[in-house]
This record gives structure tokens, C-alpha cells and sequence, in this order.
């Protein structure tokens, strides 16, 4: 059983060491929470926990923490996926919710499963999920003095559980200022990706991992034949090429765990009830 877990780049938030040691805090507990919660439940039903309590974390880009888009408003986008059944579902630019992963894993009972906008947001209400303002002041404020953000963060996280099955769960509050209506990454196979080979969950700019197909390309190169340090590896020299900006953590089926980034410094921590590991 192994957890890993990423909060987007530290690089998008205030650089001081207060925050530096907050994030590795949060993460910490995040992941160790999540690694005991696997003991008893499903890689898919600890991936939803631990991107939930990351939603529910104002220090990270999802949930209440989401970046304020141009027009003042904040839409979420986020997605799941079990690597045995291959079945994903998401949510696409969903407005006041409080957990989007949590609409997202609603939509796995139905055939329709990614939603987008209007339809998202009609779904979460009808399935009892309440209007929930996601923004908080510090977000207003650099909203308000157009300080925008890096354009870097989402929330995911790959399990593996004890009976080897993988799951990932990626969420993102987009990345500030950008025009309304535009997809991120975390909804699609290029950001959130799971066989039974390999789960990965994507961080970074959209449109450089959506370009790159990146998830999908490194979970493809492990059921190939790929070690996941290969599969990263020709995968993010393909990303080099254009000088895309990505991060990604992963679990493959013999329990391997594996992160890099393009630039630093992606947060990240994983646990499999021995060793912990944590960005420093």
C-alpha cells in the first residue's frame, strides 16, 4: 500500500518560509492521513479523501483555496480514476462547490460522466451537494490588484492498495485571470491517468501538459514495458522540447513511486507506512 500526494508549485504562492513549512505541514498530515484511511478502503476511496481534505486547505489551489478568473468568478475543474475498471469521471469549470472531487465520483454511476459548466453545477445541486462559496480573502486580494498567480497549481493523488489496485484523483482551482471557459488539464487523460499498470496525476500549465499528453503518455509507456524512471524520463524530454512547465507523481503496480517536474519546485509528499517522504 503506497500514497502520493501533490499541491501544485510551490512557486505560486509567497515564497517565505512560513508558507514553505505550512505546505509540508499540510501535505505531512495529508498523507499520512490518507496512507491509514487506505489500510481499510479502496486506492479510488483514498484518492477522493486525500484530494478532499487538499480542497478543503486554502494554502492549495482547489476547493477553497481556487484562483479567481477574469471575469471575478471562480469555476473548479476536477476528475478521478479507478486503473482495474478504467472508468474516469469529472467535472469541468464547476462553480460554488465546496469538494469537486466529491461531485466528480457522483458521476461514476452514471453513463454521462464528465460534465461541464451549467450542466456540472445543475448535477451537484440535484444530488444535494449546496451552494458553497470557494473564495477566500486572500484571493479576492489578488484579484482585486491584478497579482496574477503563476498559473501553476492543482491537487492530486495516486494510491495503491492492498489488493494492487491504483487510483488517481487530480483537482485544480485553474490558474487566475484566465478567460471563462477555458479547460484545464486535471479533467483529461493528459492530467489524470490510471491502468492497472500505473496511475498518474499532473500539476502545472494546462495547455503545456494537454499539448504533451503527458498522464497518458507515461501510464501507455509503463503497460509497455517502460521502467516508470524510463516512462518519466522520455516523457518529460518530450516536454523539455517545448519547454513546457509539468509536474507529476505516480505509483505503478509493483508499488514504485516516482515524481519530477520540469521547474521547481512541485510540493509533494508520499507514504507507505515506513518511509516518508516530503518536498524540502
Amino acid at each position: 500500500m503506497k500514497v502520493i500526494i501533490h499541491g501544485g508549485f510551490f512557486s505560486e504562492s509567497s515564497t517565505n518560509a512560513e508558507t514553505k513549512l505550512a505546505k509540508q505541514q499540510a501535505l505531512e498530515r495529508i498523507a499520512r492521513d490518507s496512507y491509514e484511511f487506505l489500510k481499510t478502503h479502496s486506492a479510488l476511496e483514498t484518492v477522493v479523501l486525500a484530494v478532499s481534505e487538499l480542497e478543503d486547505d486554502e494554502l492549495f489551489n482547489a476547493g477553497i483555496g481556487s484562483q479567481i478568473q477574469s471575469d471575478g468568478k471562480i469555476r473548479m475543474s476536477a476528475a478521478l480514476m479507478e486503473g482495474s475498471t478504467q472508468k474516469m469521471s469529472g467535472v469541468i469549470n464547476i462553480e460554488e462547490v465546496k469538494n469537486p472531487i466529491q461531485v466528480a465520483v457522483k458521476l461514476l454511476d452514471y453513463d454521462d460522466k464528465v460534465l461541464g459548466g451549467e450542466g456540472a453545477i445543475s448535477f451537484a445541486r440535484n444530488n444535494g451537494f449546496e451552494i458553497f462559496s470557494t473564495e477566500i480573502p486572500q484571493r479576492r486580494f489578488e484579484y482585486e490588484a491584478k497579482l496574477k498567480a503563476s498559473g501553476t497549481g492543482t491537487v492530486g493523488c495516486v494510491a495503491l492498495d492492498a489488493d494492487g489496485k491504483l487510483a488517481v484523483a487530480t483537482s485544480t482551482g485553474g490558474k487566475g485571470f484566465e478567460m471563462p471557459g477555458r479547460i484545464s488539464d486535471s479533467a483529461t487523460v493528459a492530467g489524470n491517468y490510471a491502468n492497472a499498470h500505473c496511475g498518474v496525476s499532473l500539476t502545472g500549465v494546462g495547455e503545456d501538459i494537454v499539448s504533451n499528453a503527458t498522464a497518458a503518455k507515461i501510464v501507455t509507456r509503463v503497460t509497455d514495458g517502460f521502467s516508470l524512471k524510463e516512462a518519466f524520463e522520455k516523457t518529460f524530454a518530450e516536454l523539455k522540447e517545448n519547454d513546457g512547465f509539468a509536474g507529476a507523481i505516480a505509483i505503478d503496480a509493483k508499488g514504485n513511486i516516482f515524481h519530477q517536474d520540469s521547474y521547481p519546485s512541485m510540493v509533494f509528499a508520499s507514504y507507505d507506512g515506513t518511509d516518508f517522504e516530503v518536498f524540502d
